[in-house]
């Protein structure tokens, strides 16, 4: 899974555990090099909920269901969450644990106070709609459309919006520095195609309507013609916008300009104002991701009218507000996004409140989170498996029969030049800075986004910083971070389902030895391959080899696009091409990792399966997932990554191995011929 301020860089992950588990006998401990099996693990005698398993699928018609099918029948999806699962679940385990921490903050913290200004509603109700009617109003008396671009620049981490999207990221040519990067914006609904595709429409008149409803909180003058006029002003500009799939292609987003050069480029906007107000000054070398659209945009900019621009930024500021106003704001705003996800009941007050605190102060919070709930044994395990995986990874790559020896030789130095970190950051944030008041929400809110898009705004021009995370501790997730070339392994996912120091080897590979062999192979799927072990964008492999992965890359995308999620939504293979290689990949190196670690003895046969066959098992099961069809719908037309389900059954057969552990034949549903298996990592 990737760093989402761009779809370049990877925010799904794993950590391997080479540990022993499951019932224990005084025979089984007798030699110090033998698996034992302890009966202690979290799930289960050795890790995996055999309960769950289907015994009327057979593994090679439907292997997700074989895993978890008793499960995915006698779950439901609970009103508040678009879906269920063991990544969903273990989030709100954590989500549990953090708010235990919060609400129990000495007097005086930060995170505590964030926390407390959010759960007053009595103030919240008091308070109304006070402080968004004092932003409006800056937005309402702008008088021309310099003063309006110099007021999109300035809504870097406060409420508004731009159509021109900037962060800060590491330079494409000189990955030590650090530089500005643009992008296209502009749009309230999650993506051009929500503007365009006629499957969306109940989601279109959702939207409008909460538009409508806005206006006429905030006072607006006619209220449906003023939401149908932002309608059909978003929808120029998701016209003009780039495809997401597009947007990860790093060849086509890698376009370097002076500021001087974009002006020239992209003439309509005035980007002196804009940059003033987003407080950067003329920039020798910033990247327009998708230069093309820019310039399309800043056309449409000269060509709108400025009280259809006021219109279309008074409704972003309220909207993106509405979550700390009153009952009704809140509540007008869960109308319009319960149609994107199909639940049916907001999320608990305290939930949201963890979000915020969590959004506002990550590494506050973290490291009383760490300091409560990641040993220090678990670091230096973890680190000890992505060691192995490491190893297994440079196996694959020295062995590889379609690479050249050249390739080879970077893919190795790529490898080696690999940080890994696990748990928590080396370095922790300084918040000391920044105000917080228990009794004024919205301010908290503000001055918290501030700060952290200013923290996020110092890097510019900086010399790189490795050390630095894009995840909090507290996430249940991982990344690779693309041109600074490292891997992050958040403490919040080495806990069971994912990494259990009681569960047998075999699971512990299956689990987080897939999530972490996933994140290390993220530096050579279909767009990392791109970048060198320096961080460089730069074509490193001989044109012979990067037809061979591309043709193969092909092939596996055409197994995953052959699949209706559902009724009239297939996966997009161009889009989760890079999440797709990795599960594989992921896969490929765990089993290698696994099989290394029992140093060649046979692994034992624990309730009836095979150690291979708890691999996939296990694997299977931390991805068994229930989603709302809305849900699913979002996520194939704006998430790099397949859903849960695909994730399983798709690239578990090319494998070899899986086909030999459960004894798949031809007519089995799931089957595919040798010859037309792919083969890539």
């Amino acid at each position: 899974m990737t760093k989402l301020k761009t779809l370049l860089r990877s925010a799904s992950a794993l950590a391997l555990l080479a540990v022993i588990s499951a019932p224990a006998t005084a025979q089984n401990a007798a030699h110090s090099d033998e698996i034992v099996v302890t009966g202690h693990a979290a799930i289960g005698d050795f890790g995996i909920d055999l309960a769950a398993r289907d015994p009327n699928t057979k593994p090679g018609d439907d292997f997700d269901r074989y895993a978890s099918g008793k499960w995915i029948d006698a779950t439901t999806i609970p009103s508040d969450r678009p879906s269920t699962g063991s990544f969903v679940n273990l989030s709100e385990d954590v989500r549990s644990q953090l708010q235990t921490l919060i609400t129990s903050a000495p007097a005086g913290s930060k995170y505590g106070a964030v926390y407390n200004a959010f759960m007053n509603e009595k103030r919240a109700e008091q308070v109304g709609l006070k402080p968004l009617m004092a932003d409006l109003a800056k937005v309402r008396a702008i008088q021309d459309k310099s003063e309006f671009a110099r007021f999109m620049g300035s809504t870097d981490g406060v409420f508004g919006s731009s159509l021109i999207a900037s962060y800060i990221d590491v330079d494409s040519e000189n990955p030590t520095t650090n530089v500005l990067y643009l992008s296209q914006g502009g749009l309230g609904l999650p993506e051009k195609d929500y503007y365009l595709n006629p499957n969306f429409a109940p989601q279109r008149k959702a939207y409008v309507a909460y538009m409508a409803r806005t206006f006429k909180a905030i006072g607006t003058p006619n209220p449906a013609t003023a939401a149908e006029n932002v309608m059909a002003f978003e929808t120029y500009v998701a016209e003009l916008s780039w495809d997401v799939a597009d947007r990860r292609d790093i060849d086509k987003t890698n376009n370097p300009y002076s500021t001087a050069e974009l002006e020239s480029y992209a003439p309509g906007l005035d980007w002196d104002a804009f940059f003033a107000g987003l407080g950067v000054p003329p920039q020798q070398r910033l990247i327009a991701n998708e230069n093309s659209a820019i310039q399309r945009l800043a056309k449409l900019y000269a060509s709108t009218p400025l009280e259809t621009l006021k219109l279309w930024q008074q409704f972003h500021v309220a909207d993106q507000a509405s979550p700390y106003l009153n009952k009704a704001m809140v509540d007008s705003r869960f109308a319009y996004t319960k149609s994107l996800s199909g639940v049916s009941e907001n999320q608990p007050r305290w939930k949201r409140g963890v979000t915020l605190v969590n959004g506002s102060l990550g590494e506050l919070v973290g490291q009383d989170y760490v300091a409560k709930h990641f040993p220090a044994a678990s670091k230096a395990k973890m680190e000890q498996l992505v060691a192995n995986l490491k190893l297994a990874m440079a196996d694959r790559i020295k062995t590889n029969s379609w690479m050249s020896d050249k390739t080879k030789q970077e893919a190795l130095a790529k490898l080696d030049n690999t940080m890994v970190m696990v748990g928590f950051p080396d370095k922790w944030r300084d918040y000391s800075a920044l105000a917080i008041s228990p009794d004024d929400l919205y301010a908290d809110v503000v001055r918290a986004g501030k700060f952290n898009a200013d923290y996020e705004m110092a890097k510019l021009g900086q010399p790189l910083d490795r050390k630095l995370w894009a995840m909090s501790p507290q996430t249940v997730n991982a990344y690779n971070g693309g041109q600074e070339n490292k891997i992050v392994f958040p403490a919040a996912i080495l806990q069971p389902p994912f990494f259990d120091p009681a569960a047998d080897p075999a699971v512990n590979y299956g689990a987080i030895g897939v999530v972490i062999g996933h994140e290390i192979s993220h530096s050579f799927d279909d767009q990392g391959r791109k970048i060198d072990a320096t961080g460089k964008v730069r074509d490193w492999w001989t044109p012979g080899d990067a037809e061979r992965f591309n043709a193969e890359a092909k092939k596996f995308g055409a197994q995953y696009a052959a699949f209706e999620v559902v009724p009239g939504a297939h996966i997009n293979p161009e889009l989760t091409m890079g999440e797709n290689i990795a599960d594989f990949a992921g896969l490929n190196v765990a089993l290698d990792a696994y099989h290394r670690s029992l140093n060649g003895q046979e692994a034992p046969v624990l309730d009836g399966l095979t150690g291979d066959q708890r691999f996939f098992l296990a694997y299977a099961q931390v991805w068994r997932n229930k989603t709302r069809e809305d849900a699913v719908r979002q996520q194939v037309t704006t998430d790099p990554h397949s859903p849960a389900r695909f994730r399983t059954i798709v690239p578990i057969r090319d494998l070899d191995a899986w086909y030999k552990a459960f004894d798949i034949k031809p007519g089995d549903k799931m089957y595919i011929a040798p010859e037309d298996r792919v083969h890539i990592w």
